[in-house]
């Protein structure tokens, strides 16, 4: 599938912030995304998912200690 490099679009007002619509072609494949400005660009970039080591690594150590559990084990049952 080919991309379409640029597309013109209408700026809007919604509220106090300007807004534009993101063509479909255009869309980031992100719930988050970052903008900043370079010149008289606009570049907005989507913010990338942390992995699951990034988000271990990110929370503190416990500081208690575990609770001991009971893990006794099933009786067996005769099913017919």
């Amino acid at each position: 599938m080919i991309m379409e490099r640029e597309r013109h679009v209408r700026l809007f007002r919604n509220g106090r912030n300007q807004a534009l619509r993101i063509p479909k072609e255009f869309e980031l494949e992100a719930e988050a995304a970052i903008i900043h400005k370079d010149g008289s660009k606009l570049i907005i970039e989507p913010v990338p998912k942390k992995s699951l080591l990034e988000l271990l690594a990110a929370w503190e150590s416990l500081t208690e200690d575990s609770p001991v559990i009971e893990d006794t084990p099933v009786e067996p049952e005769e099913i017919f």
